[in-house]
């Protein structure tokens, strides 16, 4: 067999080598720095790094976890003077040659058959380490780490919108491509289709079909077929940054039940997304949040699934619980997806100086509705609906409604709803002068 090489005369094209991105090594010797500050701070000699997480921000977004969040090809060990990447024979040719070029690491190599403690053991043995993980003779810092991650910085901020709007669009147009009678295992493989083609790596794909999430608000999909409605969730990862999104599509005009449910569940995201600002801590934006699933009839409604979680190099940085004074700041970004009965809501929101952005704001063509807090306008994605003349029947005869026509009634609110020409729902609730749904959206304070 003729080998394969390269001539002299014949040089390698430029595609042969990677580009070096003067962006990343900026990035790389700012972490250096800092991490640097961190082992001055607590005595140690190096900084030894085992988590994707972690690996990933101080890499500026390599991934080096080949897929899975347990565990990782390399370890990182960074001094003062130096950061080495301690992996086997078998890996350190591609993180080197494809995701590590020319950054300033150092290679320290074991054969494949030795296992990667005893590397670490020899390194560390009689020296004064750190670690993001517990271990003998070392000093766990994760908690220190964990803030260096957030908040996060311009290039991840930019690299964070383009991941949720690619996510979006994953979600969004496997809703739009949707027919009834598909299984939920179908419908992830759509989703988990749609985010690997733009090198997303799905971390978590919820399909919870027909109201399974009434009962189980963690399902993730099954084998069996979606002919009523369809909650469409993903978490993806990507350039180790992490971003959430939901949907709902409903076969034919969705049910009583269903909506009642969303408006709840509308109001209480708004309301969410709107108080993210930066100087609040999280405990005041669930003080807001809380109050309105009192105001509208399902007090206890938040006790029965979490409500969202700062986002990041972890798909939960931290979570968001009643009592947590984590302070919110330009470039916190939270991950918001508040339940009510079968209906869920999520997305993924960037803390900015004087406006919160949505990353995962819904593409051209989706339907939205508008909801006024404290008098100014946001909109939410609406209930998509798909074509399914039997249900459209079915969902009219149970509403006693003609023209499109349902009348909805919820402590706290009332309303009229009704499918425009456009196929847009316009969800027209009176609540009190803070909070309230409208019906002609203008502009949003979340673009």
């Amino acid at each position: 067999m003729p080998s394969a090489f390269i001539s002299a005369s014949e040089p390698p094209s430029s595609a042969e080598f990677p580009v070096v991105d003067a962006e990343r090594i900026v990035e790389i010797e700012q972490r250096h720095h800092r991490v640097s500050e961190l082992l001055e701070s607590v005595g140690c000699f190096g900084l030894l790094l085992q988590r994707p997480a972690n690996i990933a921000w101080f890499t500026s977004g390599v991934d080096l976890s080949r897929g899975a969040r347990c565990e990782s090809t390399a370890a990182l060990l960074i001094t003062v003077d130096a950061r080495l990447v301690l992996t086997s024979n078998i890996d350190s040719p591609q993180i080197f040659d494809c995701q590590l070029p020319s950054l300033g690491f150092q290679l320290k190599e074991r054969v494949w058959t030795e296992s990667r403690q005893s590397l670490l053991d020899d390194l560390c043995r009689g020296r004064s380490m750190a670690s993001d993980a517990p271990g003998p003779r070392l000093t766990d810092v994760s908690p220190r780490l964990a803030a260096l991650r957030s908040p996060l910085g311009n290039v991840e901020t930019r690299r964070l919108r383009d991941l949720g709007r690619d996510l979006t669009h994953a979600v969004e147009a496997t809703a739009r491509n949707l027919v009834a009678g598909r299984t939920e295992m179908e419908i992830a493989g759509e989703i988990s289709h749609r985010m690997m083609k733009r090198g997303i790596l799905p971390e978590r794909i919820q399909a919870a079909g027909d109201g399974r999430t009434r009962v189980y608000r963690h399902w993730s999909y099954g084998d069996r077929p979606v002919n009523r409605f369809c909650v469409l969730s993903a978490v993806g990862r990507r350039q180790g940054l992490h971003c959430g999104v939901t949907r709902i599509v409903s076969f034919g005009e969705p049910s009583e039940d269903l909506w009642e449910d969303f408006a709840r569940t509308s109001l209480v995201h708004a309301t969410a997304m709107f108080f993210s600002k930066s100087g609040w801590s999280l405990a005041d934006v669930w003080g807001r949040i809380q109050r309105i699933y009192e105001k509208f009839g399902c007090a206890d409604e938040w006790r029965n699934c979490e409500q969202g979680e700062v986002i990041g190099y972890s798909p939960c940085e931290t979570a968001v619980l009643p009592r947590s004074e984590y302070p919110l700041e330009s470039g916190t970004a939270i991950h918001w997806h508040p339940s009510a009965g079968a209906a869920f809501m999520g997305d993924t929101v960037l803390v900015g100086t004087e406006k919160t952005e949505r990353v995962t704001g819904a593409n051209e063509g989706w339907p939205l509705l508008v909801v006024q807090v404290k008098g100014t306008e946001v909109s939410v994605p609406d209930i998509l609906r798909r074509p399914a003349a039997s249900v459209l029947r079915s969902a009219a005869s149970s509403h006693g409604a003609t023209n499109g026509h349902a009348n909805i009634h919820l402590p706290g609110l009332h309303g009229e709803t009704e499918l425009n020409g456009a196929g847009d729902s316009i969800l027209n609730m009176a609540g009190d002068d803070s909070v309230m749904i409208v019906t002609e959206p203008s502009q949003s304070v979340l673009d």
